[in-house]
């Protein structure tokens, strides 16, 4: 079957549509595996609540916010279930990922990411790991920031993608003063 210059790009951009479902949280915790959910526990929280940040995209209404131990959370993405076959995996797309954090201006707070491309087996071909990131409201102002990555040339093989996030504060305050995230995006440029 041949398919026209339109078709192509729909295609490409029905395949390159963000993978994580819930990214703002406006499902509340719905398809986040709590992998560690310390302190008060991770919550939703409406935009710009106690952070007291706007988001750069008005259309985002929600964040979601850790507490003061460490609160991740993550997705595990089925390629092929996501409807992507071996032959466009095997062809190494590019694979971006995309986040957003902030803090509170009244409390500091560390942001951690991690990001696997796995096999078949769940063995991990490639990770992106930042360092972790300490907003300090005496030394910055702790609105939205962005943190993204492209992967490549990765080799053959990718089935799955695995995606955490979160955080915590610095003063080990009860409540909510840790890290907050939202608009977590992976896409496979296919």
């Amino acid at each position: 079957m041949c398919l026209d210059n339109d078709s192509r790009t729909q295609r490409a951009f029905v395949m390159a549509r963000n993978l994580l479902k819930n990214p703002y949280g406006e499902e509340q915790l719905e398809f986040w595996e709590l992998t560690e959910n310390g302190g008060s526990q991770w919550r939703v929280e409406d935009m710009p609540g106690d952070c007291g940040h706007d988001f750069s995209d008005a259309a985002v209404t929600k964040y979601f916010a850790t507490s003061f131990e460490l609160c991740l959370k993550r997705q595990l993405i089925d390629l092929p279930e996501e409807g992507f076959t071996s032959e466009q995996l095997d062809a190494q797309p590019v694979v971006a990922v995309e986040d957003w954090y902030c803090g509170r201006q009244d409390c500091g707070c560390t942001y951690h990411m991690t990001v696997c491309l796995l096999d078949d087996n769940q063995e991990v071909l490639e990770e992106f790991k930042p360092e972790p990131v300490t907003l300090d409201p005496e030394s910055d102002d702790c609105s939205w920031k962005q943190v993204s990555h492209a992967f490549s040339e990765y080799g053959p093989g990718l089935r799955y993608i695995s995606f955490e996030h979160g955080g915590s504060d610095k003063k080990y305050w009860e409540g909510w003063f840790g890290v907050r995230v939202t608009g977590s995006s992976i896409t496979v440029q296919v």
